[in-house]
C-alpha cells in the first residue's frame, strides 16, 4: 500500500515550489491507480515550470514561495465561503439553539459540504468559527443531527461553558475546526500514540479580528499541537486569517513566537489546565507540548481529510452524513429540511461563569 504522508513529503522536498496539499491530493490518487501517475509527471512538470524562481537576478522573484506564502491583496479571492451565511434557531445559552451554515439561502453541512480548500493550489483552507474569542460558551458542530448544526455542548442535561482560568477569560483564540476532516477513532497515530477523538479537526485562529459562531474564515496553517485529553488524540491546528493584518508575516509556527511572543506558551497552559475548575485532572500533550511546525501540521490536516473520506463512504455510528453535494455519496438529498431562522435575543447565563479560577503552580 502507498505511504501516502512519505511519499507527498518526498516529492515537496524534491518540488519545493509546488503546494504541499496538492503534492498530496496527486499521491492519492495515484495510489488508486497506477496509471495516473503519467498525469503526476504532467502535473508535476507544468507546476514546476510556473512557480521557479525567475533567472533574472535584474530583480525580486515574481514566483510564490510556499514557505513563506502570503496573500497580497490583490491575491484576496472569492472561494465558496464568500456566499456562506447563517440560519439561527431559538436563542443562544438555551438547549433549542442551533446555528446551520446556509449558502445561497440553502442550509448545508458544516462538516460534509462546505469544501475543506478555499484555495488548494495556494493551501487556503476554510474554518468554522465555533467559539468567538473571549466567549465562554463550549459550541461545536454536531456530529449526529442531520447537516450538523453548531450548537451547544450538554453533560447532565446541562450547557457547557469553559472555566476562566486566570489570567484568561473564555477561549483565548477564534475556536473552530476545519470542514471535511475527522479524527478516526478506530485509528492510532504512530507518534502520539492514541486513537483519534472522533471529531472534525480543532483550529485556533489567532488574527486580531473576533470572530462569530458560524463564520467561515479563510486561513492559512502555521503548526500544530497534539493535546492528549482523557487518551485520545485531539490536534489542536494552529492558523491565522488571511486577512489579518500579520499574517503575511506569520508563515510557520516560529513567526507566532516572534510576533506574538507568549501565545503558544499561553495555548499549551490553556489547554493543559482548562478542565481543572470541573474537577478533572490536567491534560497532557505530545511530544512534550511541542508545537509542530507548518509541514508537519499540513500532513496532519491531509490524514484526517483522507479519514472523513472513508467516513463518508463507510459510515461510523453516531454520525450524520446527510449533505448536499458530496459527489458518491449515498446521504447526498436535494435540499435540506429544516425549519427557518427564528433567532433570537440570547438567554441570561448564571453569572457565576464569569468567574476566575487561579490554578495554583500554573503561570504564563
Amino acid at each position: 500500500m502507498c505511504d501516502v504522508p512519505s511519499l507527498a513529503r518526498h516529492l515537496h522536498e524534491k518540488c519545493p515550489g509546488v503546494s504541499r496539499s496538492f503534492l498530496y491530493g496527486l499521491v492519492v490518487r495515484a495510489s488508486e491507480s497506477l496509471g495516473d501517475w503519467i498525469i503526476i509527471c504532467l502535473r508535476l512538470s507544468q507546476q514546476a515550470r510556473f512557480f521557479a524562481p525567475s533567472p533574472s537576478n535584474s530583480g525580486p522573484s515574481s514566483a510564490i514561495n510556499y514557505h513563506s506564502f502570503s496573500l497580497s491583496a490583490s491575491q484576496r479571492m472569492s472561494s465558496p465561503s464568500d456566499a456562506i451565511g447563517t440560519r439561527k434557531i431559538g436563542a443562544p445559552n438555551t438547549l433549542e439553539h442551533r446555528v446551520y451554515l446556509e449558502k445561497n439561502g440553502n442550509v448545508i453541512s458544516a462538516f460534509h459540504d462546505l469544501p475543506l480548500f478555499a484555495n488548494e493550489q495556494h493551501t487556503v483552507f476554510n474554518m468554522i468559527v465555533e467559539v468567538p474569542r473571549w466567549t465562554n460558551a463550549k459550541m461545536e458542530i454536531s456530529k449526529s443531527e442531520p447537516f450538523n448544526p453548531i450548537l451547544q455542548d450538554v453533560k447532565k442535561n446541562k450547557l457547557r461553558f469553559v472555566r476562566n482560568c486566570f489570567p484568561h477569560h473564555g477561549y483565548i483564540w477564534n475556536y473552530g475546526a476545519f470542514p471535511q476532516t475527522w479524527e478516526n477513532p478506530t485509528h492510532t497515530h504512530p507518534e502520539t500514540k492514541a486513537k483519534g477523538d472522533n471529531d472534525p479537526l480543532d483550529v485556533c485562529e489567532i488574527g486580531e479580528a473576533v470572530g462569530y459562531v458560524g463564520q467561515v474564515k479563510q486561513v492559512k496553517i502555521l503548526g500544530v499541537m497534539a493535546l492528549l485529553d482523557e487518551g485520545e488524540t485531539d490536534w489542536k491546528v494552529i492558523v491565522v486569517d488571511v486577512n489579518d493584518p500579520l499574517a503575511p508575516k506569520l508563515n510557520d509556527i516560529e513567526d507566532v513566537e516572534r510576533h506574538l511572543p507568549g501565545l503558544i506558551r499561553a495555548t499549551n497552559e490553556w489547554f493543559r489546565i482548562y478542565k481543572i475548575p470541573d474537577g478533572k485532572p490536567e491534560n497532557q500533550f505530545a511530544f512534550s507540548g511541542e508545537a509542530k511546525h507548518k509541514n508537519y501540521a499540513i500532513d496532519v490536516v491531509m490524514e484526517c481529510h483522507e479519514a472523513w473520506k472513508g467516513l463518508i463512504k463507510d459510515g461510523y455510528s453516531g454520525i450524520s452524513l446527510a449533505n448536499v453535494s458530496v459527489e458518491g455519496s449515498s446521504h447526498r438529498v436535494s435540499h435540506a429540511d429544516v425549519p427557518p431562522d427564528s433567532r433570537k435575543d440570547p438567554a441570561p447565563i448564571d453569572p457565576s461563569i464569569s468567574k476566575w479560577f487561579f490554578i495554583s503552580g500554573h503561570s504564563v
